[in-house]
């Protein structure tokens, strides 16, 4: 069951491109601007098919928020938690129907640390505490907090559903890059959460659909890494834009003339594309593996991870390398750069993509145990 969309990706992201400053001035994405996300089908890519979604691929709902972050990294960023279907998928299916009875455009953004602890009570937990970083919080049908009930051996949070009433945010997004994905706090005074509306993220899923299968965990940094695959990718189309056509301020040779601008152009592109390729072709493969009915092996999983961690990683030096070639022009306030840069910087630093991702990778590769909660 597939909607045919008002407008089309190409309208959406020109839109977003429109009114990227309009998202750092407000410190979120509009929900209007979510409301066009819907229509392009950003919150109904992981709703599983039983309930009118599309349960779609990994690798084409990568590259959606990969073309979306092209136009803007906040924007990107927002989008990229339309996989929260995945972590919904492990509530139980009653309330499963109850959540998409309305549609399968069900927009979920959740504080999930640090984890407040939750007094079992009669018809549920009683949910008190302050959250942090919950990314397109006020454009959110729903919202999640992470408590500790006690019940997870797999380090992975329970994560209580809350309608936006019941929960406070606490507007408090003040930082340099990412502005725009309003990830400000969330506060709850002693709301009873009924169990049936909490999850243990990554810990299985009650539909029994491929998508469900795939790693959750790993997906989930997956999305936010190829977020500096757009930024990435439009930070260095910006430099070969320049290179080719403008000469220097002192009348020194056209850019694309200059040796040390070629090469650094040449080696951005070539690692640029190399880890997209890499990213891309270990997240097909482990989905054809799953959608075949073999789970995922931990190799596989740790892969996952490691291609994540480094589309990250070098998404941040690809445009560091694009800032630098820009020269004295990009130290202006209102060069596309400072955007890029700001952008491009934060992403690495998410506890999914921070550089202990290589030491568990590499554990995994080699046959040891790696640190808990990496797979």
């Amino acid at each position: 069951m597939t909607r045919t969309a008002e407008l089309t990706v190409e309208e959406v992201l020109a839109h977003v491109a429109d009114r990227r400053d309009e998202f750092t001035e407000k410190r979120c994405v509009p929900r209007d601007m979510i409301e066009e996300f819907k229509q392009i089908g950003v919150y109904r890519a992981a709703t599983p098919k039983r309930f009118g979604g599309d349960a779609l691929p990994p690798t084409e709902f990568l590259r959606l928020i990969e073309r979306i972050s092209e136009a803007d990294g906040s924007a990107g960023w927002v989008a990229s938690f339309g996989l929260s279907g995945v972590y919904l998928a492990g509530l139980p299916l009653d309330t499963q129907a109850e959540l998409y009875a309305d549609g399968p455009d069900v927009v979920f953004a959740a504080g999930l640390f640090p984890l407040q602890p939750a007094e079992r009570v009669d018809g549920g937990f009683k949910v008190a505490g302050h959250w942090r970083f919950a990314s397109g919080c006020k454009g959110a049908d729903l919202l999640g907090v992470g408590i500790g009930v006690g019940d997870s051996s797999s380090g992975n949070p329970r994560t209580a559903v809350l309608r936006p009433g019941q929960v406070e945010i606490v507007e408090n997004w003040d930082v340099v890059g990412m502005q725009g994905t309003g990830s400000h706090d969330l506060k709850v005074d002693g709301v009873v959460v009924p169990e049936e509306w909490t999850f243990v993220r990554g810990g299985g899923s009650s539909v029994d659909e491929p998508l469900y299968r795939y790693p959750a965990i790993a997906y989930a940094a997956q999305v936010l890494a190829v977020v500096n695959l757009g930024i990435a990718r439009a930070a260095l189309d910006h430099t070969i834009r320049v290179g080719a056509g403008r000469t220097g301020l002192t009348g020194a040779p056209r850019l694309a003339d200059r040796a040390y601008y070629r090469i650094t152009v040449a080696k951005a592109e070539a690692a640029l594309r190399s880890v997209r390729a890499f990213f891309y072709e270990v997240t097909e493969e482990v989905y054809e593996s799953v959608a075949a009915g073999r789970p995922a092996t931990f190799v596989q999983t740790g892969l996952l991870r490691l291609a994540a961690t480094h589309a990250a990683r070098v998404g941040f030096d690809v445009v560091r390398d694009a800032y630098t070639l820009s020269g004295t022009a990009a130290i202006n306030a209102d060069h596309p750069m400072q955007r890029y840069l700001r952008d491009a910087s934060v992403v690495p630093q998410h506890a999914f993509l921070t550089e202990g991702m290589y030491d568990g990778a590499g554990a995994v590769l080699m046959g040891a145990k790696p640190f808990p909660g990496f797979v």
